[in-house]
């Protein structure tokens, strides 16, 4: 599914509570589906987090610079997944590991205080276990056409994982402007995804 304009996003964020200084839009960025996210996150309402994951290509430090350079320019929150040594060379705001990094939370949090560390969760044991990191990252949610996305944990198993965590969760996973509001209702602080961005 196509993503909405600047505005229904916008619409969309305003309808999330959370920390002041946590993001409520979260675009994924995916090296098939997204191959210039730049251009994506040109247009990204002001305060989106981007999350760059590279999954090792070759052009990665390229399109991290350019990232970094649009997310200056729209003061967009860039994260880097997995890579905390590519997000330290770019200035990165921040990184955003996989669920098998999940233990790195806690070290990458002393080492660099400034940082937005966010951790993907498919579980809630996973969910739980996050220590340290800022934000928790749920998925997925709903079905997905994510060709790594495994079974949808539903709604109200989602509901029940991010009322029962002591820091914000994110939703991600089949996510689209039309379930921002029950997301919302749900007690998640934002939402993200890859199409949910793409026009």
């Amino acid at each position: 599914m196509a993503g909405g304009s600047a505005r229904d996003l916008r619409r969309a964020a305003a309808l999330f509570r959370g920390p002041s200084h946590l993001p409520r839009l979260w675009f994924f960025t995916d090296p098939i589906r997204t191959p210039d996210p730049a251009r994506i996150a040109a247009r990204l309402p002001v305060g989106t987090a981007v999350v760059f994951r590279h999954f090792g290509a070759r052009d990665r430090r390229w399109n991290a610079l350019a990232l970094r350079r649009t997310c200056s320019d729209r003061d967009l929150t860039l994260l880097i997944g997995a890579d905390w040594r590519l997000a330290e060379e770019i200035a990165a705001d921040g990184v955003h590991l996989p669920e098998r990094l999940a233990a790195e939370a806690p070290r990458l949090k002393a080492r660099r205080p400034d940082w937005l560390v966010t951790v993907a969760a498919h579980s809630r044991g996973a969910a739980s276990a996050a220590a340290g990191a800022d934000a928790i990252v749920l998925s997925p949610v709903y079905p997905s056409s994510s060709p790594s996305a495994g079974a949808p944990l539903t709604l109200s198993v989602a509901r029940r994982i991010a009322r029962g965590l002591h820091r914000p969760c994110i939703a991600l996973g089949g996510v689209n402007l039309e379930k921002a509001r029950e997301l919302a209702a749900a007690g998640f602080a934002g939402i993200a995804g890859i199409d949910l961005f793409r026009n």
